[in-house]
């Protein structure tokens, strides 16, 4: 994976905000598809800035995958640390309005092999 440019914190914070009303309560309606794009890839794009490295990667289909988290690179085939949910779940994390291990538990957030669980040290990424 290439590496990105650092995501301006205006960015990260509009970005956000754009998503919070909706993240704070499920049945406000879901802002559209590349809103909702720009707050994930916004967010994962600064945890991977903030934890560079390339031992766990964090994917949020259909969005974005990052690599984080110092230590050996993956470069081929399935890494061997892979942390995986959905955009909405994404967000409540990189938010804080979700725990890592509560998401675990409820199922809503696969983390998979012995560094995976390091990615929570880094979350909540923005506040909203």
């Amino acid at each position: 994976m290439a590496r990105q440019a650092k995501v301006d914190p205006g960015e990260l914070r509009a970005a956000v905000a754009a998503v919070g009303e909706w993240l704070r309560d499920e049945s406000v309606e879901k802002p559209e598809r590349a809103v909702v794009a720009a707050a994930v890839r916004a967010t994962a794009r600064t945890l991977a800035g903030d934890a560079p490295g390339g031992s766990v990667e964090v994917r949020v289909p259909p969005f974005v995958a990052v690599q984080c988290i110092e230590g050996p690179r993956h470069t081929r085939g399935t890494p061997p640390n892979v942390v995986e949910t959905d955009a909405r779940t994404w967000l409540l994390l990189a938010t804080g309005l979700l725990a890592f291990d509560a998401a675990l538990e409820a199922g809503v957030l696969t983390a998979s092999g012995s560094r995976a669980g390091e990615v929570a040290r880094w979350l909540p990424i923005a506040q909203i």
